[in-house]
């Protein structure tokens, strides 16, 4: 390491107890995990980023933190960190103080990363690989932390805090959403500002979304493979900074615009769910770069093979996965979480191949550390907790099994919609799980019956309305030869891959993208929704668009299907309007106290339905209050609900209304809804869709 030749600052022993950097009016304390370094130096730059000014060792050691303090070292300050120790992979350190390495707990970057040789703490053309060592000095090609100002993020914001009853989210990226938008001011598109825009909190109020989940805007970079290709990783699941916003977010107000945004979705009625990704950094495997956590101590923050400790464990499919049963490491995490909360106000955290984050050395814990120190937390225990439960690991794919505070990303869900309208034997048995909150998976340990968030597609995979117009993914952008995204897509073309001019195609279309819509807002559980597919958004095929960032994933508002939208707006009304489609307890059919059932199941006719018959294809519920609460029992409100799936209409007996009336509110074989009254017991479904009847 060079020697800067510069004693102009002095630093004395510091306070071990807050990791990060921490001005207190008159200094700034610095403290750093490493629990295998022999020596850190606090590396101090000029305000342009370029000059490195100091090397300072920090002069003290607790346990495994080093810390020290600067008097007179301001907010605003750009640093990063040296830090010695052993370079021996084949132990599994990896320490090279040549390489400039971020802060863990920075909460804000300056400048960006450049992919350049000497980022890499090895040789890239030694025959030697990741064995040799790199002398050069990374510190050009990488961002610089910066000492934040005190008041800059004052752990004082206010939370909604509302409950899953109702919820309804929609699920967006955060430059994606309104890089196309034409009432969104230019300068602000793409932005958080721009996220946060009337015309966006206009547009979640019109559909009645609840909350809104934001794809990562943790600080990331891309992948060198994507750099490779001449492409960059656009969905944000390559993080690098835990407590950063991401800077290509900001917008005037820079890092500061992210707390005004969540506060301006409050005030417009909307939580804010942010997914972050815990499971594995940007650094990637043994060949990757050394950013941070890796030339800081590669040996506690990542998992390591057992007796081969140069690799690393990779359960995430992204080369590498976060040692998070390190108390250390696990104090990252939780500090991460309880900061944007407590200083950005985020209602809720959507964990990104959960299943990572519960392993432990016997496999996937429900009461694993991880997930026993989030429950128990008095600061992250009353926000939304979502659980993508799975990963590519050894006993990865976990849906049902997290603890009741979760609830989960269902992809059977997902599956079994797909299935049931493109006319698959045997998927109507698994809609009528579906259709009640998919209590075979979820009513155990007294979760409740939004534990399953129902969703018919999400930024993983095709969009809603692809699902409608390829058979195939059309993912040759992506530069892998078209051997990316999923293979399994149970999608249906009508007869053309891509796009038709004909009228008949055209509308078969429309009609199963409401009929998918519907199925998901009206199925017992949460709703969610991929931004763009209440109004036909597509991706050209592409269903692995992770790295598109350009109009193949920006969501096209000048191409919006607005009937479209305002179907799926009426929707969400009547969903909202009527609580048994919304019920936090399971329905098994048990008796209420007006004698009826809470649900019952019924063929058309109205005679009962023939679950064993394979190719079954229309089905009709009656919902009532759960009979097993005392609130559901006590509701009036009564919902049949009819899906036929079949190639002409059919008559459809309504039970008898007493001294009420059938009134249809929802007729999927339409975009405009309008109630009608049904005076007779017998009336006729649409060929093809759904019908939602109410007793007036």
């Amino acid at each position: 390491m060079k020697d800067m030749g510069r004693k102009d600052m002095i630093i004395s022993q510091g306070n071990p107890t807050r990791l990060g950097a921490h001005f207190d009016g008159e200094g700034t304390n610095f403290a750093l995990f490493s629990e295998h370094a022999s020596r850190v130096h606090l590396c101090l730059f000029s305000d342009d980023g370029q000059t490195e000014l100091e090397q300072l060792p920090l002069p003290e050691r607790n346990g495994a933190v080093w810390h020290g303090y600067v008097p007179g070292l301001k907010p605003g300050t750009l640093y990063g960190y040296r830090v010695e120790g052993p370079f021996a992979p084949e132990r599994g350190h990896r320490f090279n103080s040549n390489k400039l390495l971020l802060d863990p707990y920075t909460r804000e970057f300056f400048g960006g990363f450049t992919h350049h040789r000497d980022v890499l703490g090895y040789l890239p053309d030694s025959p030697y690989g990741d064995l040799s060592f790199s002398e050069a000095d990374s510190a050009s090609y990488v961002p610089k932390s910066v000492v934040s100002h005190p008041g800059s993020f004052v752990p004082d914001a206010v939370t909604l805090g509302r409950g899953w009853d109702g919820a309804f989210i929609y699920e967006a990226h955060a430059k994606g959403l309104t890089k196309q938008h034409p009432d969104i001011p230019e300068h602000v598109r793409g932005t958080f500002e721009g996220l946060a825009s009337q015309p966006i909190l206009d547009h979640l109020n019109r559909l009645g979304a609840t909350a809104v989940e934001i794809l990562p805007v943790h600080a990331f970079t891309s992948e060198g493979a994507l750099h490779a290709r001449s492409l960059k990783n656009y969905w944000g699941y390559n993080t690098i900074g835990f407590f950063a916003p991401d800077p290509r977010y900001f917008g005037p107000s820079g890092v500061f615009g992210f707390r005004a945004m969540v506060d301006r979705f409050h005030e417009a009625g909307i939580e804010v769910i942010l997914d972050v990704v815990y499971n594995h950094t940007a650094e990637g495997d043994h060949l990757g770069p050394t950013l941070s956590f890796r030339g800081i101590d590669n040996a506690s923050y990542y998992l390591l093979l057992d007796g081969q400790p140069r690799y690393y464990v990779n359960d995430t499919g992204t080369g590498n996965t976060l040692k998070v049963s390190h108390p250390f490491v696990l104090r990252l995490v939780m500090d991460s979480l309880r900061f944007w909360v407590q200083a950005m106000g985020v209602d809720g955290f959507r964990f990104d191949l959960a299943t990572s984050l519960a392993r432990e050395v016997h496999g996937f814990e429900a009461h694993g550390g991880f997930l026993d120190a989030l429950r128990q937390d008095p600061v992250l225990a009353g926000v939304k907790l979502i659980a993508e439960p799975w990963d590519i690991g050894p006993g990865g794919y976990q849906l049902g099994r997290f603890p009741p505070e979760f609830v989960e990303w269902n992809d059977r869900f997902r599956d079994t919609v797909r299935k049931f309208w493109r006319g698959d034997g045997h998927s109507a048995q698994d809609m009528g799980s579906a259709l009640l909150g998919s209590a075979d998976l979820f009513d155990t340990r007294g979760r409740q019956a939004w534990s399953s968030i129902n969703f018919a597609a999400s930024h993983d995979g095709f969009t809603l309305a692809d699902t409608t117009r390829y058979l195939h993914r059309h993912n040759i952008a992506n530069g892998e030869d078209n051997r990316d995204g999923h293979h399994s897509n149970y999608s249906d073309n009508f007869g053309v891959e891509g796009e038709s001019e004909d009228p008949q195609i055209i509308a078969a279309r429309r009609q199963r993208s409401r009929n998918m819509i519907a199925t998901v807002l009206l199925s017992q559980g949460t709703p969610m929704l991929l931004a763009g597919d209440e109004g036909g958004n597509s991706q050209n095929g592409n269903n692995n668009a992770y790295c598109q960032d350009n109009p193949t994933s920006w969501i096209d508002w000048d191409a919006m299907d607005e009937e479209l939208v305002d179907f799926t707006a009426a929707l969400s009304r009547f969903r909202a309007n009527h609580p048994v489609l919304r019920q936090n307890r399971f329905l098994h059919g048990a008796e209420r106290a007006d004698g009826k059932p809470d649900v019952e199941w019924r063929a058309m006719d109205g005679s009962a339905l023939n679950w064993r018959d394979p190719g079954l294809s229309s089905l009709c519920l009656i919902l009532r209050g759960c009979a097993e609460s005392v609130a559901g029992d006590a509701l009036s409100d009564v919902v049949v609900l009819a899906f036929n799936r079949e190639s002409q209409a059919l008559d459809l007996k309504l039970p008898a209304a007493g001294d009420k009336e059938w009134r249809q509110e929802i007729d999927t074989s339409s975009d405009l809804q309008r109630p009608r009254p049904v005076p007779t017991p017998i009336t006729k479904i649409a060929a093809n869709s759904v019908a939602a009847f109410v007793l007036n």
